[in-house]
């Protein structure tokens, strides 16, 4: 007789151990590594060597230059690479790190490099240090005083003849000594490493590839620009064959702060704000040194009337020719697309080769060709259509040539992506327009527009962003022309861009800082452009989508 004492354990499955009580266990989720094969840990190896090269590379000029916060960063940059590729963890991180460091390299930094500089006078004249301009002024002005002391000259170079660092090989009469000197200043040489002749000049030294007559006659005028800093003055070439130690003219007075001149007594202070010396009735050094400027060059831009009066008018202009060439250019690319997507048409591959030919050659060739074929006298297009335009004489029609020569030059773009951008609208959607009984143009107005704005929109924004800042296509046909009598520094045609270069860089030297400025002007229109048309886009994708 067999006790009942309430439920007994659940009966087990045949070759099962007891059940288990409680939740059941989470499974652990094992991580497999692919095995590193021999290739992958050698390109691995070569990659890490070669970064470690270009930091230990890299190092050196920042120690020179004692950037320490450059060198700081350069050696947590470098560890920490050898670090993220020499161990199993941070697998996204293997991915994302490569593109982070060229985006900072290659688009973060020259945009903060410029912007940096907009705020400098940085250019020719202003390019270093004030104890740099002493140097400048003060060896400029070396000149041949009785008893200074001569050298037999030789010319030479540390590379290429005609292209390399030029070096003055010094020898010195009284002991025989030769030295080689360049604008950092004179080293000696050792005598087992040069040939000297008779006369006493070098025909041969180590490391140095010694100029002969002809060579050097090519750059006399390095020669005799060029000017050898040394405690007692700066040595001068007097011809090809002989050089001479100087006493500069011109010296530095730490005690007033100002340059003197000894022969005239002429004195010019040293202003901080402008980094020159000025005479009191304001006329400057050329050498001077850089200093931050504030914001001077962004409110030169809007209050010099030479600038601020053409500049305006540039701004239309450019706005015009931007969207005129990416406007014209969709046009008759998308008009091209669709004749050759009707199902009615025939040959259509070999049309389209013949329509890209024009993308297939360099733009560059191209502009030159047709600033030929625009010639007012023997031009192609005057003499096949029997005109006597003069197309680069007057404002109206250079403009119009430029932007044909850009609708020549854009379409074939335009066709190939509006070509893509048709093959992936659906048929049913046109097809259910036709059943509805609407036209062709009241389909393609209300379907197939729409459609391709979404998909190219972005397309089209960059393309505005390009030919805002076309360069190419203003300076290879009219450079900018034609140009008003009182005004040859700003023309008919001239971009932002082709005007900010001869301004910044025209026969009064360069000017980075105003260009800088000039540049992050034209930066916020673009991306101020952009941005509001790339929400309009938004809006529009979330009404088709």
């Amino acid at each position: 007789m067999s006790t009942l004492s309430g439920p007994g354990p659940a009966p087990q499955a045949p070759g099962r151990g007891p059940a288990r009580s409680g939740p059941p266990e989470t499974s652990r989720t094992v991580r497999h590594h692919a095995p590193i094969t021999a290739t992958g840990l050698a390109v691995k190896v070569v990659l890490l060597g070669l970064v470690a090269g270009i930091a230990i590379w890299a190092a050196f000029p920042l120690v020179a230059a004692r950037l320490w916060v450059g060198l700081a960063v350069l050696a947590v940059t470098t560890v920490g690479l050898c670090y993220l590729y020499l161990t199993r963890r941070h697998i996204p991180a293997k991915y994302l790190v490569p593109g982070t460091i060229f985006l900072i390299a290659f688009q973060v930094f020259p945009v903060l490099y410029t912007a940096s500089t907009a705020f400098t006078n940085f250019g020719d004249g202003h390019r270093g240090s004030k104890d740099d301009a002493i140097v400048a002024i003060e060896t400029s002005s070396v000149k041949q005083v009785p008893g200074s002391a001569e050298y037999a000259l030789a010319i030479a170079t540390t590379g290429d003849p005609a292209t390399g660092p030029l070096v003055f090989l010094l020898t010195d009469p009284g002991t025989g000594r030769v030295s080689a000197g360049d604008a950092d200043g004179l080293r000696p040489l050792d005598a087992a490493d040069v040939t000297v002749a008779g006369s006493g000049r070098v025909t041969a030294a180590k490391g140095y590839t010694v100029l002969n007559v002809g060579q050097a006659s090519v750059r006399s005028e390095e020669i005799t620009a060029l000017v050898v800093p040394t405690s007692g003055g700066a040595v001068r070439s007097n011809g090809l064959s002989r050089a001479y130690e100087g006493k500069a003219v011109r010296t530095y007075d730490r005690g007033c702060d100002c340059v003197t001149d000894g022969e005239t007594g002429r004195t010019w202070t040293a202003d901080p704000d402008t980094g020159a010396f000025v005479a009191a009735d304001g006329e400057r050094l050329a050498q001077g040194w850089q200093v931050g400027v504030g914001f001077k060059n962004f409110a030169r831009v809007l209050t010099d009337p030479n600038i601020s009066g053409p500049f305006f008018g540039t701004l239309l202009w450019n706005f015009a020719f931007a969207i005129g060439s990416t406007g014209f250019t969709f046009v008759l690319g998308m008009a091209i697309a669709l004749a050759l997507h009707s199902p009615r048409m025939r040959g259509t591959n070999l049309y389209r080769v013949f329509l890209i030919l024009p993308y297939a050659m360099p733009s560059f060739a191209m502009l030159l060709v047709w600033r030929d074929m625009f010639n007012t006298d023997f031009g192609l297009v005057n003499n096949l259509f029997g005109l006597g335009v003069d197309w680069f004489g007057e404002a109206w029609s250079a403009r119009l040539a430029v932007l044909l020569v850009q609708l020549w030059l854009g379409y074939p773009y335009m066709f190939l992506v509006t070509t893509g951008a048709l093959q992936a609208i659906p048929k049913e959607l046109t097809e259910a327009t036709s059943v509805d009984g609407a036209s062709p143009w009241q389909s393609f107005r209300a379907v197939t527009l729409p459609l391709l704005l979404v998909a190219l929109s972005p397309l089209l924004i960059a393309s505005f962003a390009y030919n805002f800042n076309n360069i190419n296509a203003i300076w290879l046909t009219t450079e900018g022309g034609p140009f008003a009598p009182d005004n040859p520094t700003n023309g008919a045609t001239d971009l932002l861009i082709t005007y900010t270069y001869r301004l910044a860089f025209g026969a009064q030297g360069a000017e980075f800082g105003l260009a800088a400025a000039v540049s992050i002007f034209i930066f916020a229109i673009v991306a101020t452009v952009s941005a509001v048309s790339f929400r309009r886009t938004r809006q529009q994708e979330e009404v088709y989508s």
